[in-house]
C-alpha cells in the first residue's frame, strides 16, 4: 500500500470514532491490516491535528496518554476537547476502560 492510500485509510478510520471515546494507534494499524505501523498512524495524523473533520484529538497511545497533544494549536487544546466529549482522565492518561474503541467492532443496533 503506498503512504496516500494507508493515509487515507488512517483518516477513514479516524473519522469513525465515536464521539466520547478514543483508540490507539495501533488498533487503527491493525483496522487497516498494517499492524506493525502505528508509528505511521502518527506521522498520518500529525499533519490534520487542526483539521477538524479528522478527529485527530480521539486518537491515544496504548496507555490512553496524549502522546499527540503537541501537534495541537496549545498544549491542552486535545485533551480540553476530549472532556468537552465527555471522556473522562485518571491522572493524565484517558480511562480506558471507560472510552476505549475497537475499530472494526461495532455493535449491532436492534
Amino acid at each position: 500500500m503506498n503512504k496516500d492510500d494507508f493515509y487515507r485509510r488512517v483518516y477513514r478510520v479516524v473519522r469513525r470514532i465515536p464521539t466520547g471515546k478514543v483508540t490507539t494507534y495501533g488498533a487503527i494499524a491493525e483496522q487497516i491490516g498494517a499492524r506493525s505501523s502505528s508509528r505511521m498512524v502518527g506521522y498520518a495524523l500529525h499533519g490534520v491535528a487542526g483539521d477538524m473533520d479528522i478527529p485527530c484529538h480521539r486518537v491515544v497511545n496504548r496507555n490512553g496518554e496524549l502522546t499527540g497533544k503537541m501537534h495541537f494549536a496549545t498544549p491542552t487544546l486535545m485533551r480540553d476537547l476530549l472532556e468537552s466529549e465527555g471522556v473522562t482522565f485518571r491522572g493524565d492518561a484517558v480511562d480506558m476502560k471507560l472510552h476505549f474503541w475497537q475499530p472494526g467492532k461495532q455493535r449491532k443496533q436492534g
